[in-house]
């Protein structure tokens, strides 16, 4: 039981410090301005959660290897190549089941299929050194004492429990908008574009209103 909450906090704290960090990324590098980075309508990105659990595991693990400097250089090692292939599932996934591009390295050298490239397995890799080094020591204490606690227990098990309503409601959706896509001959992208867009106006309608009045 204590593994499971240890498993579930570390899922969800990288979930939704994931969602920040995509958030500010696509406002102020790529698209220049503010929107939802993820697939779900809640504040927060599994596929953090799931590289932050990668994290957690890599570093933890022993190899057994006598030589420090060369048991570093293994973990590190294994975080980039963990980070890479949690990415490449991931993007998998969205493009074989939804027709989705929710990223596209596709302009980046050394691509594959747009979800991974180079540069950005560098970044995991400088990311996850970083963890490896200075946040996983104190996380492991934080975490093994919060998990002792009975309430903490069913705080991050209803989190889990909204996650999951959340992700399959997001999922009906998605398919509902692909099957319109595929009978109008639309894509899926050109789709959500144009609902955010709708929905933006929407919010600014009112906004004019109020401001009017």
């Amino acid at each position: 039981m204590k593994y499971l909450v240890i498993a579930s906090t570390l899922f969800v704290i990288g979930s939704l410090f994931g969602w920040v960090i995509e958030l500010f990324f696509r406002r102020f590098v790529s698209q220049k301005k503010w929107m939802n980075p993820g697939f779900l309508v809640g504040p927060y990105l599994p596929i953090y959660g799931f590289g932050v659990l990668c994290l957690y595991a890599v570093s933890n693990i022993s190899f057994g290897i006598s030589e420090h400097w060369l048991d570093v250089i293994v973990h590190i090692f294994l975080i980039g190549v963990l980070m890479t292939v949690v990415e490449f599932i991931a993007g998998l996934i969205f493009i074989k089941g939804l027709k989705v591009k929710l990223w596209d390295y596709s302009k980046r050298k050394g691509n594959i299929m747009g979800i991974i490239c180079p540069s950005f397995s560098l970044i995991w890799l400088v990311v996850g050194s970083l963890y490896f080094f200075f946040l996983n020591p104190s996380l492991v204490k934080v975490i093994s004492w919060i998990s002792e606690n009975l309430i903490y227990t069913y705080f991050i098990g209803g989190v889990i429990g909204a996650m999951i309503v959340d992700f399959a409601y997001s999922l009906h959706l998605g398919i509902k908008v692909k099957q319109f896509a595929e009978l109008s001959g639309q894509r899926f992208d050109s789709i959500k574009k144009e609902l955010i867009k709708k929905l933006a106006s929407l919010t600014k309608k009112p906004q004019e209103n109020t401001e009017k009045n």
